[in-house]
């Protein structure tokens, strides 16, 4: 199995999906592949346009893609797809359209048996066991909130540390240790902006300069770096 979970795809002042551009490319190889974009977690703009966006900056790196939403049978564009790219936006909305397209099931089994699977933001959070993590307002009600469970723990993408002043609601550790006190059994993994963790080869590690948060009820949470072996997570 082969995953690149990016927290983010855009930093701030910066193109979009600049900064994970080549770490895309180093992942996909030299080989050009077109891989198949899911933009169900567009909302507010169309999944024509959230292709030609992705399009343009993934033909910089040698790889290009096409949208899911053009096939005739989005079951068997998954099962002949060389790779499966799901791009960021709302996660409730995404895994209600995966439901409805039936294409959990279709995905994971893709994946498991050695394709690529590339996500950002809500595309991050699909890959883990539920939506349960996400940041976003649940703008649907999907038929679940299970999700393609490829690795057995969450993800909360975007992951900051700010307590602005004179703001009284929770942060997001706040909510991240409810969600433990509920979970006891899974790790959460605070996935910081300009970061993002890769699994290959049996080993998961984190790139990029900023530390991951690392939840667990019952330990104090952990911060782990680009030089830390975070294959603990798959286990």
């Amino acid at each position: 199995m082969k995953l690149l979970l990016i927290s983010n795809s855009t930093n701030a002042g910066e193109a979009y999906l600049d900064y994970p551009k080549m770490h895309i490319r180093d992942f996909l190889g030299t080989q050009p592949v077109k891989a198949l974009f899911v933009p169900y977690a567009a909302v507010t703009f169309s999944f024509d346009e959230y292709e030609s966006r992705v399009e343009n900056r993934f033909a910089e790196t040698g790889h290009h893609v096409v949208g899911i939403h053009h096939a005739a049978d989005a079951v068997k564009a998954v099962e002949h797809a060389e790779a499966i790219v799901v791009g960021g936006g709302n996660t409730w909305r995404l895994v209600q359209m995966l439901h409805q397209n039936r294409l959990m099931d279709a995905i994971r089994t893709k994946v498991l048996s050695g394709t690529p699977y590339i996500g950002w933001s809500a595309g991050s959070n699909v890959a883990c066991p539920t939506l349960r993590t996400t940041n976003d307002m649940p703008v649907v009600q999907p038929e679940s909130f299970d999700t393609l469970n490829l690795v057995p723990f969450q993800i909360n993408p975007h992951y900051t540390d700010a307590h602005p002043a004179g703001h009284g609601g929770e942060t997001r550790e706040d909510r991240i240790r409810e969600f433990i006190a509920i979970n006891p059994d899974l790790y959460v993994v605070g996935l910081r902006e300009a970061t993002m963790l890769r699994y290959e080869n049996g080993k998961l590690s984190l790139t990029g300069d900023r530390k991951a948060r690392i939840f667990k009820k019952g330990c104090e949470p952990q911060e782990l770096g680009a030089a830390d072996d975070f294959s603990f997570l798959m286990q």
